[in-house]
């Protein structure tokens, strides 16, 4: 029984040396480097937690800033491709417009063509005149004989394609396009207009002027037909025509001398500057087609003039063009 309460005792002492800590002074400093060092790990384990908590926060902040920006881009995307898919069908569209306009142009053309062709269709032969003995059953043989004759050929040049006036169209479009180049070219050197056979350029006093009386070009003034030779000699298919005009002073007959003769220098220098002579023709017109009605010194500076003409030699063919009157002065008398 006493052995029993001896060891309570010492239990009771131990536990109680336990909670003081050691009595040994040595134990005693290493007891407290433990527990320090234990305080120490407890609190960088908090602010490992609590760094890696802020981390993760920023993480989802910066997932969710993500996930909404690859959205919108999504959105964006989507939008630019409904875009794309709209263009593509007013594209498809419009092509198919433009292909149903060529096709009824194209029938157009040819339903044009071939009624031209079938009208200008005529017999090779118009039905004989009978005497008067012949009955009435032989005329009526002969019509029906040369009906049945017709019918053929026009069935035949109906069913030809409209290559003639396919051919004729588009050297029509070409011609207008070379006239209409010529016109420019020629514009910047003085003033051209077109006409239905070609263009024609009126040099005024600022382009051609001769000496008062004289049919001599001044040399000074050459330069302006060498530029309209170096227009023109390229061109194929054209002729050229020169026409002079006076004003009212003087004479008829004189004027239309002087006015003949001043076409011919022009056709001179034209000849000199390269061009070939037989495509040239000249005319003197006198006073006869004044630009300006009156004797006053404007009127009279208007209407002395050269003129020039490029004219299409297959649209002219025989008939000799009739000269157009500008609206600027040309040549001075």
């Amino acid at each position: 029984m006493a052995s029993t309460l001896s060891e309570i005792e010492e239990q009771a002492i131990q536990e109680k040396g336990l909670a003081d800590g050691p009595s040994d002074p040595m134990a005693q400093h290493a007891y407290e480097g433990f527990a320090k060092r234990q305080s120490r790990s407890g609190s960088g384990f908090v602010l490992g937690v609590t760094a890696a908590g802020i981390v993760l926060v920023l993480a989802s902040i910066f997932g969710l800033w993500l996930l909404r920006s690859v959205r919108r881009l999504n959105r964006q995307v989507a939008h630019l491709n409904r875009q794309t898919e709209q263009l593509n069908q007013r594209l498809q569209g419009a092509e198919q417009h433009v292909k149903s306009l060529d096709q009824k142009a194209s029938q157009a053309s040819s339903s044009q063509a071939s009624a031209a062709q079938v009208a200008t269709v005529r017999p090779d032969q118009a039905p004989n005149r009978v005497s008067d003995q012949v009955t009435d059953e032989v005329k009526d043989s002969q019509a029906t004989s040369a009906a049945q004759t017709q019918l053929p050929l026009l069935s035949k040049a109906a069913a030809q394609p409209p290559r003639q006036a396919t051919q004729k169209t588009e050297e029509s479009r070409q011609r207008d396009a070379d006239l209409q180049k010529l016109k420019q070219s020629l514009g910047q050197i003085a003033e051209t207009r077109r006409t239905a056979d070609g263009v024609v350029m009126t040099l005024g006093e600022k382009s051609i002027r001769f000496d008062s009386g004289k049919p001599n070009l001044s040399p000074q003034y050459r330069g302006i037909l060498n530029r309209v030779v170096r227009v023109v000699m390229p061109l194929n298919g054209y002729s050229i025509y020169v026409y002079a005009h006076t004003d009212d002073s003087g004479t008829k007959d004189y004027n239309l001398q002087l006015s003949a003769r001043r076409a011919r220098a022009v056709r001179d220098a034209l000849v000199k500057a390269g061009i070939d002579p037989s495509l040239i023709s000249t005319k003197g017109f006198g006073k006869s087609k004044p630009l300006v009605r009156g004797s006053n010194p404007k009127a009279r500076a208007a209407n002395r003039r050269v003129e020039i003409g490029i004219i299409d030699s297959t649209v002219v063919s025989a008939k000799q063009p009739t000269s157009k009157v500008g609206t600027k002065p040309s040549a001075n008398r």
